[in-house]
């Protein structure tokens, strides 16, 4: 099976989309929204008003209204159509915004036709094919000089992140938190459900051999970002 069929099987495209995966968000604890809050106020400082942005992994478009805000354009794409339908639901009067189902490892887009492409929020862990393609991929369609932003959880947020995920599985939006095998950045329930995380030095290894510039900085405790600069 192809890293795309695999993908299309993942957890996120059959289990938990559109409205289980707002839940999720919704029973959120504080520090966690906190945490989520100072994702984006980071990812707004880079935004231009002349800026097309992508967003890889959009889910049910929790992020969209407020790029929005700031740049010319931002297209969501995620692979979970129901995710892709709830948030055209709650999106339909924000005019400078599109929705698209496809995968991050093959966009169907131009090369540099972006000025910025985020994925945040774990998500390039969360996708759960080789990151190198599609860090590949989103240089491929950012303009020279534009900026790619990737994110993972910091060390530092290991227990509120736990806390976050128990809260879900006892809500029943994901499996029995398997303690065992939870533990060094990964949890995994019962029901074959994983959530893993990169490294700074993961990401080094992962762009090691491309043309680009990288820098890394945490915010707030909870994240770390991976800031890539196309050249």
């Amino acid at each position: 099976m192809s890293e795309i069929e695999t993908q299309k099987n993942s957890y996120y495209h059959q289990v938990l989309s559109a409205s289980k995966l707002k839940q999720c968000y919704d029973l959120a604890p504080q520090r966690v929204k906190k945490y989520l809050n100072a994702e984006i106020e980071y990812v707004l400082t880079k935004i231009r008003p002349q800026d097309l942005i992508l967003e890889l992994g959009c889910g049910y478009g929790r992020l969209i209204p407020r790029i929005s805000r700031k740049a010319k354009k931002v297209i969501g794409i995620d692979i979970s159509g129901p995710s892709l339908r709830l948030a055209g639901e709650m999106l339909k009067e924000i005019p400078n915004m599109a929705l698209l189902e496809m995968n991050a490892l093959k966009l169907a887009f131009k090369d540099n036709v972006f000025d910025k492409v985020f994925c945040i929020q774990n998500g390039i862990s969360a996708f759960h094919v080789n990151p190198k393609t599609v860090i590949r991929e989103s240089i491929r369609v950012t303009k020279p000089g534009g900026k790619i932003l990737f994110s993972t959880y910091s060390e530092k947020f290991w227990n509120y992140r736990l806390d976050w995920f128990r809260l879900q599985s006892d809500a029943g939006l994901i499996g029995e938190i398997d303690s065992v095998k939870t533990g060094n950045g990964t949890i995994v329930c019962k029901d074959g459900f994983s959530a893993t995380t990169f490294t700074e030095k993961e990401f080094i290894e992962f762009t090691s051999d491309l043309n680009i510039r990288t820098k890394f900085k945490e915010i707030d405790g909870s994240s770390l970002f991976c800031e890539i600069c196309v050249l």
